[in-house]
């Protein structure tokens, strides 16, 4: 398209996503069509492109600000920041911060971290695969010494603390259960985990993101208890070991001896 040894390939790429730039110098185009134009059909087709991949990441998102208004974002969301990697999947990592910096959709507050739950869900899928600790082991693990215990998480972990009630609303749009109104403004945290081939999303008590964090950064249960506690003085712990076990989160714990 171009015959130029030495094309500004940065230049290329702000053109080909901001339709108030010029096209590049030193378009070429056979068959006697206008550069410009082929550019300009090349360039909705990379913008749409890429827009429909957001949508498909952020399902929920669509649903809740309908196609067009996401549409729209999606738009100046390319527009701002361009894939950083060939593979598409992992396009999208800055789209919750975006969402919560853009003005139109600041009625909801709660949709950055739906989308930060979607993007968890996408990240969960195309994480690498491990065995699940087998809930027999789990029984067996001697109680008294997990204080000072250690433990591996699944790869496709991730949690996510919010303001608001994220996993019901993921939960909502993902059932066609008729559920009673959410009360939006009671927080929930998010336990994403594909132990298998289906992706698990549970709830966390208050202060299982922290819990999570802490074992995640190599600490003892001990250590992640007191680090959950000073988020929620009220922090269950059994709640929280629970759903950890029960998601296949864990794949090994190490207990001192």
């Amino acid at each position: 398209m171009t015959n130029s040894a030495d094309f500004d390939q940065g230049a290329f790429v702000r053109a080909l996503l901001n339709p108030e730039l010029p096209p590049p110098n030193d378009l070429e185009s056979p068959g006697g069509f206008p550069p410009e134009r082929r550019f300009a059909v090349y360039r909705n087709n990379v913008c749409a492109g890429l827009v429909d991949a957001l949508a498909e990441r952020f399902p929920i998102c669509v649903q809740l600000v309908g196609d067009e208004f996401f549409r729209a974002m999606a738009q100046c969301y390319v527009r701002a920041f361009p894939p950083r990697s060939p593979m598409l999947f992992e396009y999208g990592d800055g789209f919750a911060t975006f969402v919560s910096e853009f003005e139109p959709a600041r009625e909801l507050p709660y949709l950055p971290d739906v989308a930060r739950l979607e993007y968890a869900v996408g990240a969960a899928y195309h994480a690498a695969d491990a065995a699940p600790l087998p809930l027999d082991l789990i029984r067996a693990l001697p109680l008294g010494r997990l204080e000072s215990a250690t433990a591996a998480l699944h790869p496709s972990t991730h949690v996510i603390a919010s303001k608001h009630p994220i996993v019901s609303i993921w939960r909502r749009h993902m059932s066609d259960e008729k559920m009673r109104p959410l009360e939006l403004d009671r927080g929930e945290e998010a336990l994403v985990v594909r132990p298998q081939l289906a992706i698990m999303v549970a709830a966390l008590p208050a202060g299982g993101s922290a819990f999570v964090d802490a074992l995640r950064r190599g600490r003892t249960f001990g250590e992640a208890v007191n680090a959950a506690s000073g988020v929620a003085s009220d922090f269950n712990l059994t709640d929280c070991l629970r759903e950890l076990f029960v998601t296949g989160a864990f794949v090994a714990v190490s207990v001192a001896h």
